[in-house]
């Protein structure tokens, strides 16, 4: 297996991958993990969990700072309330993938630095990946992960439709020698922001300016022009330890899938940077498909199910598009754009329009269509403090493997599940109460739940277990004989 880029999803990707006893390595163009300037600057709800769910959320909480609010184009939502042990996370993305970047190197994977994917050619059997020195890989698959202008998917021949950027904006750290206006504002240019950073010397800075085909890296002299424009002075600014440019592009893959070549992360969709939302939608495309990848890969599964990654995650990232697309259109400032601010403040301070979008935006709501059944089927499964003959364990605990589990719940004894011993752990344990999730509330507890590596349910029920081995079939491939 190869991914190309060692962002957020490559790294998470081949993490999984790695779980899964696959053989992985990523090509990277970057000589270090270190970012040429900022990016993300948080992961959402359930971005955390599934850090949970593989035992290592500790190291990011340790750097990071925990957040129990989100917020949808600077009206902050709180989300305390939200049945879920984590709420967000405050931490950039160069510290994350540091720590992503450790975890992987645990594990074993090699990443091979300063050096990209260029081509490719597929056949029935596998991909030939060329590479920036000259040299090709080998390999059963190959995952593009490079990226908004990614090399893979345009070799691959996949459409990115989507809209051509209507703003840019110019985000910087530099020093100034006269006080800005502090703080956050909006104007018809878009958002206008000014904080003072941690050293008291440094400026963190949010300048939107005229759209206008701009390419490349900004310099001072850019910085210089749009603080101008916007605020009337470039308030002596000099110094800058980065500088760079981001626009309101919109743009999802057409497919996610071209034969032996999958997309994940920003090569699978592109939107205007906020709330963290980026990032977390590709580490938890990753999460998504490793597992798939894996089973594929060593034949438990057939090719078909690596279909279910686009069914699945398409709709996730184009709700997430459609959010962002309006958090820009909010973020500029004239009277008309102010009074729809004025009722959209007021709307999501009622309750329900608050979860609604929060558990959008938090991540904690993704449900993923597989059919009819239990109110649980397809959503993720709650970090539930369980009992067991060992002791207590947290849910998540059980899926530090990322293996998929039957979770028995109640007195022990269940389904006959021998055929898939192989591949499908069997826990017992006991859970008194209701299950919380958000936005659907309270659910009775089934007697047994089929958890799948994701933490998403594949299957819950009662006695007598209808529909089980379907389910187990589905996912973990046919029973053994």
């Amino acid at each position: 297996m190869v991914i190309a880029g060692g962002g957020p999803a490559g790294l998470m990707l081949a993490g999984e991958l790695a779980l899964a006893g696959v053989d992985v390595a990523i090509v990277e163009r970057r000589a270090s993990q270190e970012l040429d300037g900022p990016r993300s600057r948080g992961l959402n709800a359930r971005t955390v969990e599934v850090l949970d769910q593989r035992g290592i959320a500790g190291r990011f909480l340790a750097e990071g700072q925990p957040m129990r609010t989100t917020g949808f184009s600077g009206i902050r939502l709180d989300i305390s309330d939200f049945p879920a042990r984590h709420h967000g996370l405050a931490l950039g993305q160069g510290p994350f993938e540091r720590i992503l970047a450790g975890w992987v190197g645990e594990l074993g994977v090699p990443i091979a630095r300063g050096r990209e994917v260029t081509g490719l050619a597929q056949d029935d059997a596998g991909v030939d990946v060329r590479l920036s020195d000259g040299r090709s890989l080998r390999a059963g698959y190959l995952v593009g992960c490079d990226g908004g202008r990614s090399v893979v998917r345009k070799a691959a021949g996949i459409e990115f439709p989507g809209w051509d950027p209507s703003t840019s904006s110019l985000l910087a750290e530099a020093e100034m020698s006269q006080e800005p206006p502090w703080g956050i504002r909006y104007d018809a240019g878009g958002t206008q922001a000014a904080g003072r950073l941690a050293d008291g010397k440094r400026v963190g800075l949010v300048v939107s300016e005229r759209y206008a085909g701009q390419a490349g890296q900004p310099t001072l002299e850019d910085l210089r022009r749009a603080l101008t424009a916007a605020w009337g002075s470039d308030y002596g600014v000099h110094s800058p330890t980065w500088i760079s440019r981001f626009t309101d592009m919109t743009r999802q893959a057409a497919s996610y899938r071209q034969g032996r070549v999958l997309l994940a992360g920003d090569a699978a969709h592109v939107h205007y940077p906020v709330g963290g939302q980026g990032l977390s939608t590709g580490v938890q495309d990753a999460v998504n498909l490793g597992w798939k990848l894996a089973q594929v890969v060593k034949g438990a599964s057939p090719d078909s199910l690596l279909d279910t990654y686009q069914a699945e995650r398409h709709p996730v990232a184009a709700r997430v598009l459609r959010n962002t697309m309006a958090q820009t259109a909010l973020a500029r400032a004239d009277d008309r754009i102010g009074a729809l601010r004025e009722t959209m403040s007021g709307l999501l301070a009622m309750d329900q329009p608050r979860k609604a979008i929060a558990g959008e935006v938090s991540g904690l709501d993704i449900r993923y269509d597989l059919g009819e059944g239990h109110p649980l089927l397809g959503r993720r499964l709650p970090d539930l403090d369980l009992e067991t003959a060992a002791g207590p364990v947290r849910a998540f605990t059980l899926l530090h493997a990322a293996r998929p589990v039957l979770l028995r719940l109640g007195q022990p004894g269940g389904p006959d599940i021998t055929p898939w011993a192989d591949r499908v752990r069997l826990a017992d344990a006991g859970y008194g109460g209701r299950w919380e999730l958000p936005l659907l509330g309270a659910v009775s507890a089934p007697a047994t739940v089929l958890i799948r590596p994701d933490g998403h349910v594949a299957w819950a029920g009662d006695p007598p277990y209808p529909g089980l081995h379907d389910a187990l079939a589905t996912w973990f491939g046919p029973p053994a004989a």
